[in-house]
């Protein structure tokens, strides 16, 4: 799902929103999720993150035919419910992983927002971006699940 928001005021954002199921209690899903630097191990559009230090990441993506480059910072961990952080270089996005505890597992929820800073860009960006961003969160939290099921 492709909505808009405005974030503090300035900034209109695109807002995409996904959620799964993955079949293991939110501890052990959550402690996967907090090891931010694997994600390049779960998602084969990301192609590195490197850690800065201080809770912040250097993320290396490639989608849609291009490379993207982005420094991250956590900024909010609630073990094992919530991860959120913001862009503080390059693409600027944020996003919040949430999770719950259902019957079947864990309810793993992503809210990402981003603003391209190109308008001929985001067209195609923003088309392309809903069924990107649920790409690799299905692959993220597919190998996550893999992982916790050995």
């Amino acid at each position: 799902m492709l909505r808009w928001s405005s974030i503090k005021g300035m900034t209109v954002m695109a807002t995409i929103e996904h959620s799964a199921i993955v079949k293991a209690p939110p501890e052990r899903v959550f402690s996967l999720l907090r090891r931010v630097e694997d994600f390049a191990d779960y998602s084969d559009m990301v192609t590195a993150i490197d850690s800065l230090g201080d809770e912040r990441y250097r993320w290396h993506v490639r989608a849609l035919s291009m490379d993207w480059t982005f420094d991250v910072a956590i900024t909010e961990v609630k073990p094992p419910y919530m991860l959120a952080w913001d862009s503080v270089s390059g693409v600027k996005n944020q996003g919040r992983y949430h999770l719950r505890e259902v019957p079947e597992g864990t309810e793993v929820s992503l809210t990402l927002s981003y603003d391209i800073g190109n308008r001929l860009m985001e067209k195609a960006v923003n088309k392309a971006a809903t069924p990107l961003v649920s790409k690799v969160s299905r692959q993220i939290l597919d190998r996550v699940e893999a992982r916790l099921q050995v």
